[in-house]
C-alpha cells in the first residue's frame, strides 16, 4: 500500500505562484511514476502532470508552459510548480503513484491517490 499526501494548496490570486507537493513514506516510491490531476466539480479528472522513476517529466499540453515538476527519490516527494495561475486553475489537485505506461494521461493508470488539496485562484 502506497500513501500519498499532498501538500502547499490554498488561495492564490490570478498571475500568481503555487508549489505543490506530494509525499509518501512508501519504500518503493522511487519504482512508480507519480501523476498530478486536478478536477473541478461535475468534471472528469484532469490529467496534469508525471514524472518517471529518473525525473522525466511529461505536462498536459495546454498547462505545460506554465508548470514545472521535480522530483527528489531521496525524499519520497515530488514538486509541481504552477506558475500564472488563473481562475480556471481553480480545483482540488490529486496526486497518484503508478507502474509505468505509455497511458499515463489517464486517471486508470494509477493505482493510489492522495486525499487531493484545494487550489483556490482569485480573479
Amino acid at each position: 500500500q502506497v500513501q500519498l499526501v499532498e501538500s502547499g494548496g490554498g488561495l492564490v490570486q490570478a498571475g500568481g505562484s503555487l508549489r505543490l507537493s506530494c509525499t509518501t513514506s512508501a519504500r518503493t516510491f522511487s519504482a512508480y511514476m507519480i501523476g498530478w490531476f486536478r478536477q473541478v466539480p461535475g468534471k472528469e479528472r484532469e490529467f496534469v502532470s508525471t514524472t518517471r522513476r529518473d525525473g522525466s517529466a511529461y505536462y498536459s499540453d495546454s498547462l505545460k508552459d506554465r508548470l514545472s515538476v521535480s522530483r527528489d527519490n531521496a525524499k519520497n516527494s515530488v514538486y509541481l510548480q504552477m506558475n500564472s495561475l488563473r481562475p480556471e486553475d481553480t480545483a482540488v489537485y490529486y496526486c497518484a503513484a503508478g507502474g509505468w505506461g505509455r497511458r499515463f494521461r489517464r486517471p486508470t493508470s494509477y493505482n493510489y491517490w492522495g486525499q487531493g488539496k484545494q487550489v483556490t485562484v482569485s480573479s
